[in-house]
């Protein structure tokens, strides 16, 4: 059963309303399976930052020997403990804000923007250069959490985003060419996660504006709907006087 509003907007059970263009409330259910894919995000995000310091611990972040043969990024690996600290910031916070919907679609996204921030890193790098570090990733979130919120119509992403964009602007800084700075990767992985907020947009039926019909409330029939029979008995005599 559904109720109307003075304004014209629509109620289904559950007391969700639902707007024109997304939604501010969730329901019950939506919001116990948010939390639980909120401490998922928290959990996973956390295990990713316990393997970038393992590998910084135990060494694999020298670049030496066979690594500086490589052309692109290699996201787990980092060059300084001061790169990787500049990292791990940023890399839990949107990595959180990217995954805390679903984590499934967290990690699409994921391999979307390794996969072009590499590619980015590859073609456009200068020759007999090696880049390092998730800082390409971390453009990546960056990029699908600003957009996320317009292609999936929800207003509460679209303003997560614009805080997000707002707090960290001095970040576009580092997209420009800079002596030292792979700029490259960070304008792929950019690229990548806008790409990806587009892709893994959520999927909803087109709302045609239509008015759907009122369900047609069906009343008892009363005495005058059906003519009632008549039957003419044969009249008694009469005697005279």
């Amino acid at each position: 059963m559904t109720t109307s509003t003075p304004g014209g907007r629509v109620t289904p059970p559950g007391g969700q309303r639902t707007a024109p263009w997304g939604k501010w409330s969730i329901s019950e259910r939506d919001a116990q399976a948010m939390v639980a894919e909120a401490r998922k995000a928290f959990f996973v995000m956390a295990g990713i930052l316990v393997v970038l310091w393992i590998i910084q611990i135990i060494g694999a972040a020298n670049m030496s020997g066979s690594l500086l043969m490589l052309r692109g990024t290699i996201p787990l690996l980092h060059f300084s403990w001061a790169h990787i600290e500049g990292n791990s910031g940023p890399l839990f916070i949107f990595g959180f804000l990217a995954a805390y919907r679903g984590v499934k679609k967290f990690a699409a996204v994921t391999v979307l923007v390794i996969i072009t921030s590499g590619l980015a890193a590859w073609l456009f790098e200068p020759a007999n250069t090696v880049g390092a570090g998730a800082s390409g990733v971390v453009f990546g979130y960056f990029g699908y959490i600003m957009v996320r919120g317009f292609f999936d119509r929800h207003l509460i992403d679209v303003l997560i985003g614009a805080i997000m964009a707002l707090c960290f602007a001095y970040q576009f800084a580092v997209l420009l060419p800079h002596a030292g700075i792979g700029w490259q990767a960070h304008v792929g992985g950019l690229v990548g996660g806008v790409l990806a907020g587009w892709l893994f947009r959520d999927k909803r039926p087109r709302d045609t504006g239509t008015p759907v019909p009122a369900t047609p409330v069906t009343r008892p029939v009363t005495g005058t709907a059906f003519p009632r029979p008549q039957v003419n008995l044969p009249r008694k005599p009469t005697s005279p006087g």
